[in-house]
């Protein structure tokens, strides 16, 4: 058995997320308990109670939040003894991943996280943006829809499976695409709950501000690996890292690769770590012969330790 997790990123965020496993495992509040320490945000209060997700929703929240749930799942797998030979994120979930894998610390990634957000968040350009998903159409017609569009800016952000890609940019821009992309045939268009343009060159100053302070990140060696998202292919101890995640927010997420990279190195099982149930949905869309789980709540977390425990014994 050939364990990956795979854990999600900002848009899978909503109010209450994780909240009975935060009231039923002493080991997944302390971990809230410690990012509040290290960051002076109230995430519980955040996560939990933010009705309108007014707060959830902003940037500099919705990374810091997003990362703490999945870092306190992990704290319960660790504790059942459920490990990760690989393990890959979309987006924000990179880092999750770096942490996982030991080149980041605890409390490294998270300050990197809490940085991350600000920035992206205070240097996005002023405008309206949006981001779409869109199903059933490949790169050329998802291309195409993009070219066709005259009301400002959009381009291809995140390839997260064969069967779906966002685009991103200008509110009107974006909407006008998706639009052409349903007369192209698209299956389905859905809006995305992010508040930037992420994955394209609007980020250049944002790109650039996070190089400067990523320099004050401290990185160590990789104990398990990590699919990057910039290009799909494993990191390397010797890479650059503050390189590396500095072009992460203008370029394209790559998890259609990811995934075949995982798979091509006999990855058998894939666990979702965190709100939501994309990354799952990806793999499954991807290959029929894998096992594939997600956990964001108390009983698909139970679910999924039993029966990755009856494989195990297999």
């Amino acid at each position: 058995m050939k364990i990956a997790f795979l854990f999600p990123g900002q848009g899978s965020q909503k109010t209450g997320m994780g909240k009975d496993l935060y009231d039923n495992f002493q080991e997944y509040k302390e971990v809230y308990d410690k990012v509040e320490e290290l960051t002076g945000i109230d995430v519980k209060k955040i996560t939990f109670y933010d009705e309108e997700s007014l707060k959830l929703n902003q940037t500099r929240y919705t990374q810091i939040c997003i990362l703490t749930m999945s870092l306190a799942i992990l704290e319960l797998l660790k504790k059942e003894g459920i490990k990760a030979q690989e393990s890959a994120g979309l987006s924000l979930g990179e880092y999750t991943a770096l942490i996982y894998s030991g080149k980041l610390s605890f409390e490294e990634g998270v300050k990197a996280i809490k940085m991350r957000g600000q920035i992206m968040e205070e240097l996005s350009p002023v405008g309206n943006w949006k981001m779409l998903a869109i199903m059933g159409l490949d790169e050329e017609k998802v291309r195409m829809a993009c070219q066709k569009v005259k009301s400002g800016f959009v381009d291809l952000a995140n390839f997260n499976c064969k069967t779906q890609i966002v685009i991103s940019g200008e509110e009107k821009a974006v909407l006008e695409a998706g639009n052409f992309a349903k007369e192209l045939g698209a299956k389905k268009v859905i809006e995305l709950k992010t508040s930037g343009p992420f994955h394209t060159k609007l980020l250049t100053d944002a790109s650039i501000k996070l190089k400067e302070e990523l320099k004050n990140i401290k990185f160590s060696n990789f104990e398990t690996e990590v699919v990057r998202n910039i290009d799909g292919k494993k990191y390397q101890d010797s890479d650059n890292m503050t390189e590396i995640l500095a072009e992460h927010i203008i370029n394209p997420v790559r998890f259609t690769e990811s995934i075949q990279t995982m798979l091509d190195d006999g990855i058998d099982t894939f666990i979702e770590v965190g709100s939501g149930k994309s990354l799952a949905s990806f793999v499954k869309r991807t290959s029929d012969a894998v096992k594939v789980f997600t956990i964001n709540d108390k009983k698909s977390f139970e679910e999924a330790v039993k029966n990755i425990k009856d494989l195990q014994m297999i």
